[in-house]
């Protein structure tokens, strides 16, 4: 992605997505006198940005008094399973152009980061810190979904080749070029047991380092408080696909609508479930008309409002607009939009998938339920034949649960928040970043 920061030079909208690397570089930025990193950062550019027919733009940025350079590459980021070797001729110009003492790739999702492994000539100086991992999520892309949702074909699926199992194949192939670039790393970055798992299994010669993340500026500031939010409203962060688990929340609405009739959920990121223009009905996929059915089938079409995309401010406005947030997903690594509720101190209920439960402590960050796939200490897939409706049972629980018991519910907020200013704090991550950097580039 392009940071913000960067974005803002060229008066281009900026993305909202991975605000811990925008939390990392403005401290590493705002200390740079002091620990004298020359920092570069390479990034695809955002579609028909500053292409002007040119693969790489370079430039060199002023950004209140400290010194940047970036390198905005052309990457077909929307087929990110298709592996072009192009991409190698573009890493090599950038290492020869910054010079790195060591290189650090955020993420393995993408297929620059394998070009960058190849090229780059010293393996044991390339930090790769892992955010997701789509080996993984492959095998759990579905998420419980009915068979016939997942054969199901609309005309949009049709024409893009993005039907839920095609989908489920673009991750099987970008995890296979995640999985060499792991293996051609000298150092792997995580931040929990569950990628610590997969660093070692994937690439056990490589030495790992924790890292934990810093989140974006604005969220270290102000706090969720009871009296200033809408009663009964649940907040999501993404749901635009099946590993989201937005199925599951629908699923669960039923029986917490019996308790809290006023209950009403936001999701903000793309809409799926639009129908209203022709456009809206064309471009609707699989697991969108799903959805629907189920907002239908249970009467949620008053309950489900879509926000679209959000910047960081509104993102926050809506976590402190909100009685609750929950995170449903199938699968996660730590999810930022977690961390970042746990921060504002607001009531949280969170799957326990993945690498959730090295980041939130059940029953005392708030609460926890079974989710259907990688249980905290195991790392083998559980199947069952009921499991959708069992996971969206655990899910109303939870949330009637929290709602019941207000004293409780301030004891959660308390310690999720003292959790989190430990978990994210800027400083001591910072440093942490520093070192490890310091001990790769052997300075």
């Amino acid at each position: 992605m392009m940071l913000p920061v960067i974005a803002q030079q060229f008066n281009i909208e900026a993305s909202n997505k991975e605000g811990w690397i925008s939390g990392l570089a403005d401290v590493l930025l705002t200390h740079q006198a002091e620990n004298g990193i020359e920092l570069s950062i390479a990034f695809p550019l955002p579609e028909g940005a500053l292409r002007a027919g040119n693969a790489l733009v370079e430039r060199e940025l002023m950004i209140e008094d400290t010194k940047l350079k970036c390198y905005g590459f052309s990457e077909d980021t929307l087929n990110a399973h298709y592996y072009d070797s192009a991409l190698e001729d573009i890493m090599d110009r950038i290492i020869k152009s910054a010079e790195p003492d060591m290189v650090h790739c955020f993420g393995t999702e993408y297929p620059h980061t394998l070009a960058m492994c190849r090229r780059f000539p010293d393996k044991s100086k390339i930090l790769i810190t892992i955010q997701g991992l789509c080996s993984v999520y492959a095998n759990v892309f579905e998420a419980d979904l009915p068979d016939e949702v997942v054969v199901d074909v609309t005309f949009r699926d049709f024409l893009k080749k993005d039907s839920i199992p095609e989908q489920k194949a673009k991750y099987i192939a970008r995890g296979e070029n995640e999985t060499e670039a792991i293996r051609l790393a000298g150092n792997i970055g995580g931040r929990t047991p569950w990628d610590k798992h997969y660093a070692k299994e994937y690439n056990p010669d490589a030495k790992y380092f924790e890292m934990r993340e810093t989140l974006r500026a604005n969220f270290y500031e102000g706090q969720w408080k009871k009296e200033d939010c809408e009663k009964h409203s649940i907040f999501l962060s993404q749901g635009d696909y099946p590993i989201k688990g937005l199925h599951y929340m629908l699923l669960a609405m039923p029986a917490i609508l019996k308790e809290f009739p006023d209950a009403h959920v936001y999701v903000a990121g793309n809409s799926v479930v639009s129908y209203k223009t022709l456009k809206d009905k064309i471009k609707i996929p699989a697991y969108g008309k799903y959805l629907r059915s189920l907002m239908k089938q249970y009467g949620l079409e008053d309950k489900l409002t879509v926000l679209g995309k959000l910047d960081s401010a509104a993102m926050k406005e809506r976590y402190l607009k909100s009685s609750l947030f929950v995170c449903c997903s199938a699968i996660e690594n730590s999810p930022n939009s977690l961390g970042e509720a746990m921060l504002l101190g607001m009531p949280c209920v969170t799957a326990d998938v993945g690498g959730i439960p090295g980041i939130f402590d059940a029953d005392k960050d708030g609460i926890m339920y079974k989710g259907t796939v990688y249980r905290e200490n195991s790392f083998e897939t559980e199947e069952t034949d009921d499991a959708l409706d069992t996971v969206a049972k655990n899910l109303s629980d939870a949330v009637i649960k929290m709602w019941s018991d207000e004293k409780k519910e301030s004891e959660y907020c308390r310690n999720a928040r003292e959790h989190a200013l430990r978990n994210h704090d800027r400083q001591a991550n910072y440093e942490q970043t520093l070192k490890v950097y310091t001990e790769i580039a052997g300075a």
